[in-house]
């Protein structure tokens, strides 16, 4: 990263270009998406069966019920799948035997570019899936075509805070007023935004802050204030788990588990403040010997009637603009894209992380151990 001397962060070419597509991405850009027109599926695939990789949990058994039983069905053929913890070096250790057994991989934003950028990740061919233009900004990467946006958000059990609950990301880190444990992911990705927020930070000048080595200490130091208080966690179902026993009276979640804990009768409450939007994408692993069929797959989920089912099952929405409008007007308001949620959202820096990832996890694991 570009810390050590304040200097603005160093980026390839390549992702030179891409951020400056990616980094369009605005409140009123999302607002104004809308487009008319659908991806024909094929009836033709390679193999008769396609192995796809995700991350398990309510998120898998939404893609399972949006797309991979309505696509074995259509077209017999056999899904199988795995989940993974989001880390590359599978991948890497199958591209190099050669011998890579997945077909489809579903990335973070982070892994979308740096998988592309060593080669880990096929450069897909949108003639095979759709109109790049149908996608909302950020969202139609060299390697990786956005399947949903969520948003990294906090939630409090509302049985504990009847009164006076909760209600800006600033009651987060105050534990003199909401005494008690907080849970946060085990990871620098989001946390330390949220510090710097925290700390005074304005959310347009967030990135440049932290693209300094006085800006990485401040993150930390405002951490430092809570950090006798925190649980980590690392996996999607651990929050809704943790709000429930009372383990904590708070927590940092993707927005989508938090929603589908709701459903299932859970009083939790979703604070908006300041939701870390980001994205999710489906990508080809270099060297798949399923090539067809994985283009077939995503052209088949990237569909706009068939990736508007997804917000059915889990509160995460289209990243293709036709799709938007298809899904239920009940469930726009629990989405991270509805309106009134995008205020104060703060849109990921997905090339920031892509190039400083790696050392600011070192710097993180290091300030855990302390």
């Amino acid at each position: 990263m570009a810390a050590s001397n304040g200097t603005s962060i160093g980026l390839t070419k390549n992702m030179e270009v891409r951020v400056k597509h990616i980094l369009s991405l605005t409140v009123s850009g999302l607002a104004a998406a809308v487009a008319l027109s659908t991806i024909n599926v094929p009836k033709a695939v390679a193999a008769d069966q396609i192995t796809i990789v995700s991350w398990g949990g309510a998120y898998q058994e939404s893609q399972r019920k949006a797309y991979y039983e309505p696509y074995a069905k259509e077209k017999g053929i056999k899904v199988i799948e795995e989940e993974y913890d989001g880390e590359l070096g599978k991948v890497k250790a199958m591209n190099e035997a050669g011998n890579v057994t997945w077909d489809v991989l579903d990335v973070d934003s982070a892994h979308a570019l740096a998988g592309c950028d060593e080669g880990l990740l096929e450069k897909l061919d949108y003639s095979k899936i759709g109109d790049k233009a149908k996608f909302l900004p950020g969202t139609a990467l060299d390697c990786a075509v956005g399947s949903i946006a969520y948003s990294t958000i906090f939630a409090y059990n509302a049985d504990v805070y009847k009164d006076n609950p909760p209600t800006t990301l600033m009651d987060l880190f105050d534990t003199a007023k909401f005494p008690g444990k907080r849970a946060l992911l085990k990871k620098p990705f989001g946390n330390l935004e949220w510090a710097l927020i925290a700390d005074g930070v304005k959310l347009e000048e967030v990135y440049s802050v932290l693209g300094t080595p006085e800006g990485v200490d401040r993150a930390f130091k405002k951490l430092d204030t809570i950090k006798k208080d925190i649980v980590w966690w690392e996996a999607g179902a651990q929050p809704p788990e943790l709000l429930a026993n009372g383990e904590v009276i708070m927590t940092s979640a993707w927005n989508g588990r938090i929603g589908n804990a709701i459903k299932e009768g859970k009083n939790f409450k979703i604070i908006w403040d300041y939701q870390e939007f980001d994205w999710d994408f489906w990508s080809i692993p270099a060297g798949t010997k399923n090539l067809d069929g994985a283009y077939d797959f995503i052209k088949y989920a990237s569909d706009p009637k068939q990736m508007s089912q997804q917000s059915k099952y889990i509160a995460y929405a289209p990243t293709h603009v036709d799709a938007i409008a298809l899904v239920d007007p009940a469930i726009a308001p629990t989405l991270p894209t509805y309106p009134d949620n995008m205020k104060t959202a703060v849109v990921t820096d997905l090339v920031f992380w892509a190039d400083n990832n790696e050392e600011l996890t070192k710097r993180f694991n290091a300030w855990l151990a302390q």
